[in-house]
């Protein structure tokens, strides 16, 4: 019915028209992707579509991919001031895939420094802001694409998520986030990646606006491998085993639930019961309690081979000296330091996990045997609810007084399981409600239906400003 021109036209204006505000798209390739556009239609003009459709299933759709992976002669710098001049020579695995499936990448997006706090803002690009109150934060890593999907930026977003990092963006901004079962899209490209026991947990997916996109994309995004998921089987609602769990059992480091997610999750269930005809079954998992503890323990333990994860610090010195975090926060204190004092707590709280050996051995076992508690739970045919988080969208720099709230997404990377988080409309500060629906491993297909269900009882994704 449209061109491609006059869709990635569209977009582009509307790039220009509100990221001045929301401050998501760091660098633009808008040129590129109109040529590209160009070359659409052309082909369209040759030829029946249903033959290129079949070949270039995402043919012309404008995408923006955070900017953490490698998208040709775009920057590649993690929000690391001393990347700022690394320009990326080729594309990461996803990226690639997803050009050669026909979409059209307009750019790349905001993440905070280094992929590793949850708040969107970094001494090379500055803060990311929420469409739905600009006060608010849009969540990390990959907030940019949170932000530029929920203002209606792009279509497809390209995210990846080690403790919640498409999760957490998908809910302050009110679109889906899809984190998929571990192993199954590949995180070639991207930096900083993971190594060592990390490589278990790291997972890229696709965040978009509505539910029926994330299925499609996630195929492209896998590959070959998709064919580890079920995502060809019907799924039958009804048969559903839906489980249900309001809050984690009241962790000392982690905020309460809303009353307002708690609502929310409540008329969820009530749906799904009177709609559907189920008995959603209330649980209570006890190490639920520890998902911080367990998430950090596992995250800074050795391999099989007994290689040590790659520490943050490190990391923050980028392949030149460590840096001494004491050191980079008294430079901060008088506005000298080059990185985020997120960053900067980070790596001095690295130090400290690794002071307690024996505590963290339990905690690996722990959270060992919580993983073997849900796959029992969920079964082949079970979905759990969670929250998302335990707060709707809080206020800019406020996520440094609760620093351990990322841990209601965080447990589901190391347990490796499928989880979709999917928006239920606005709440009465006119800022996105969700929930997370989890599943066993490789049974990503029933979380992403229930997406779709939800979609359609609650509304799914909401244009801000329209309330």
């Amino acid at each position: 019915q449209v061109t491609c021109i006059e869709v990635v036209e569209a977009y582009v204006e509307r790039i220009k028209e509100v990221n001045p505000l929301i401050n998501a798209v760091v660098k633009d390739r808008f040129e590129e992707a109109l040529q590209e556009a160009q070359q659409v239609d052309k082909l369209l003009s040759e030829g029946p579509s249903n033959d290129y459709l079949e070949k270039f299933p995402l043919l012309g759709v404008p995408i923006t991919v955070k900017e953490a992976f490698s998208l040709y002669g775009m920057p590649n710098t993690s929000g690391l001031v001393n990347r700022r001049n690394v320009i990326a020579t080729s594309d990461a695995t996803v990226v690639s895939r997803l050009k050669q499936a026909g979409a059209i990448p307009l750019g790349v997006t905001n993440c905070s420094e280094l992929c590793m706090w949850y708040e969107s803002s970094n001494r090379v690009y500055g803060r990311t802001n929420n469409p739905y109150d600009l006060q608010r934060i849009v969540g990390g890593s990959s907030g940019g694409e949170g932000s530029v999907l929920a203002a209606a930026c792009s279509v497809i977003g390209v995210g990846s998520d080690i403790g919640g990092s498409i999760r957490m963006p998908a809910f302050f901004n009110g679109v889906f986030g899809h984190k998929p079962t571990t192993g199954v899209v590949p995180n070639d490209g991207q930096f900083p990646n993971a190594r060592g026991v990390r490589t278990s947990y790291l997972c890229t997916g696709p965040m978009c606006r509505y539910a029926e996109d994330l299925e499609p994309v996630l195929r492209v995004m896998a590959g070959p491998g998709v064919s580890k998921l079920r995502l060809n089987e019907k799924v039958s609602l009804e048969k559903i085993k839906f489980h249900c769990m309001d809050h984690d059992g009241g962790s000392i480091f982690v905020s309460p639930v809303d009353k307002e997610i708690l609502q929310a999750q409540k008329k969820v269930v009530e749906h799904l019961e009177s709609d559907l005809g189920v008995q959603v079954q209330r649980v209570a998992i006890h190490k639920m309690k520890y998902s911080f503890q367990i998430w950090s323990a596992m995250m800074s333990s050795k391999d099989s081979e007994g290689q040590e994860a790659q520490r943050f610090t490190d990391l923050l010195g980028d392949h030149g000296k460590p840096v001494w975090p004491l050191w980079e926060l008294m430079k901060w204190l008088v506005g000298m330091s080059s990185h985020t004092l997120p960053a900067i707590a980070l790596g001095l709280t690295e130090k400290l996990v690794n002071l307690n050996l024996s505590g963290k051995a339990k905690l690996v076992s722990m959270g060992k045997s919580l993983q073997e508690e849900m796959e029992a739970l969920l079964g082949p045919d079970g979905v759990l609810l969670y929250p998302s988080h335990p707060t709707i969208a809080p206020k800019h720099h406020s996520p440094i007084c609760m620093p351990f709230n990322f841990a209601y997404t965080a447990i589901f990377n190391v347990l490796g399981l499928p989880v979709t988080q999917c928006p239920l409309g606005l709440g009465s500060e006119g800022l996105p409600l969700g929930i997370q629906l989890v599943a066993a491993a490789y049974n990503d297909h029933l979380t992403l239906a229930v997406a779709r269900y939800l979609e359609k009882a609650f509304g799914g994704w909401v244009l801000p400003g329209k309330v």
